[in-house]
Formats: structure tokens, sequence, C-alpha cells
């Protein structure tokens, strides 16, 4: 079973706070991950994390997202990729620290997109890997675009495409809530396509600077990627909880929300 799991950028830093790092909260999701791998040595893991108050805030700042044109803009598409892997090297450092095999792999230094949709990326190496027992670390970066010459691409979407090139099985996404919230602020358990347009309203967007969007794009695009993967099931869930991430991993929790296709 491949799995790939996303640390929110709400999960990893302060929001509101530019290049503010949480480690305690790298360095819990670390040893939960290595109780993981001790109980079940085969499972493959591809790790991933958002940019938080590091790549946001400097993504706003250009709009880059919007796309790259100037030299002012071309600098910021810059200074964008810099502030996300400054956050890159202290997650990876958290987790080496912690004894587990992280790979750094940068998406922009593959990466291609068009129109913010993702068409290249290298994901040979990535499951190289995971073939060697290794972990590899993506996250949310800037990226080439045929259409915009530059932009952003979330961890999601760097997830969207690996889970169509790679044999992936299950998408964990950690945040600091416990799911996603209905209109009576209750956690619903399961999203589908056949109930999202009776909470869609619900969903809100980001408890801070985020040019991606925030939850209610999350959900949407990753109930898309469930549409084209029937059996891959996507879980939001509280990565702050002790013990529940490994604890899900081993198939012995199921808290939070599923998303899936049925």
């Amino acid at each position: 079973m491949l799995t790939l799991i996303k640390l929110g950028g709400s999960l990893i830093t302060d929001k509101q706070v530019e290049a503010s790092y949480r480690e305690a909260a790298v360095q819990q999701v670390a040893e939960e991950l290595k109780d993981a791998l001790a109980a079940d040595p085969g499972m493959g893991l591809i790790l991933g994390h958002g940019s938080g108050s590091f790549g946001h805030f400097a993504a706003k700042r250009y709009n880059t997202i919007n796309g790259v044109h100037s030299p002012e803009e071309w600098r910021g598409f810059a200074e964008v990729a810099l502030a996300a892997s400054d956050l890159n090297h202290h997650v990876a450092h958290t987790l080496w620290a912690a004894g587990l095999p992280v790979w750094r792999a940068q998406p922009s230094a593959s990466a291609i997109s068009n129109n913010v949709a993702l068409d290249e990326l290298a994901t040979g190496t990535i499951l190289q890997a995971v073939e060697h027992g290794l972990l590899p670390l993506v996250y949310g970066d800037v990226a080439f675009d045929r259409a915009r010459g530059g932009t952003i691409i979330s961890t999601e979407t760097i997830f969207f495409f690996l889970a169509e090139h790679l044999p992936v099985d299950r998408i964990l996404l950690l945040g600091e809530v416990p799911g996603v919230y209905d209109h009576n602020h209750e956690v619903v358990p399961s999203i589908t396509p056949q109930n999202i347009d009776s909470i869609a309203s619900a969903l809100g967007g980001s408890g801070g600077v985020d040019v991606t969007g925030g939850m209610a794009t999350k959900v949407r695009d990753m109930l898309n990627l469930t549409l084209k993967r029937p059996g891959l099931t996507i879980r939001i869930m509280d990565g702050g909880q002790p013990d529940l991430l490994a604890q899900t991993l081993l198939g012995k929790a199921s808290t939070g929300t599923l998303l899936s296709s049925v």
C-alpha cells in the first residue's frame, strides 16, 4: 500500500505570522511515523507539506499564482521558491533528527504546469526512493507554466499528479481540525459526490494567508481525484491528536472526514 501524507501548513506553521515554524508539531508526526513503520516496515509512504506562513506570504505579495511576466515578478517567483524551500529544510531536518530516512524532492526542479494544472513532474525518482525504503518529501512550490509563465502548485496539486501516475491507495491530510465541519460545526464523517452539494456552503476558506484556496478548494479538488481513481480514499484529520496518525496508518482508527467516490 502506498500512502501520501500531507502535513498542512496550518499544522506546521502559524499562518498568521510570516515564517513561523511549529517544530513540535512535526516532531509529533515524526514519532508517529516511526511507530507505524516499526509495526509495518514494508509500508510505502510519500510525505508532503504545505507552505504555510513561508511561501504563501511571498506568493501573495507578488500574486505569483496568477502569472509571472515582468522582471519583478520573476524575482518574486524565485523568492517564493526560496521561502518554500526554507520551510522544507526545517521539516526535513526535524524528521531526520527523529531517525526517519527523509529524502527531499524539490517539485519546481521538474514541474511544468499549464494554467496551474500540473503536466510534468519527475515521478520515477520519487518511486525509486520509496522502493529503497526512503521517505520522499515534496511540498507546495512554484512551477514554470506554459500559459502563465510561472505559477504556484499546491501540495494537493502535486498529490493529485502522483496519485494519477503512481499506485497510490490513500491520502491522509493532516490539519489542525478534526475534519470537515458541517453547518452545525460537527465533523462530517464522509463526503462523496452524492452529498457534496448539501455541505458545500459550510466549507470555509483558510485560517490565514493561503493563495491556493483553503478548505473549500481542497475538498472539491480531492473529491474530483477520487472520481478519477476509484478505490482511492482521502482522509482529512487532526494532525495534532496524539497517536491518531500511527493508528490510522495501521488501520486501527478511522476518525476525521473520509472522501471517496462512493
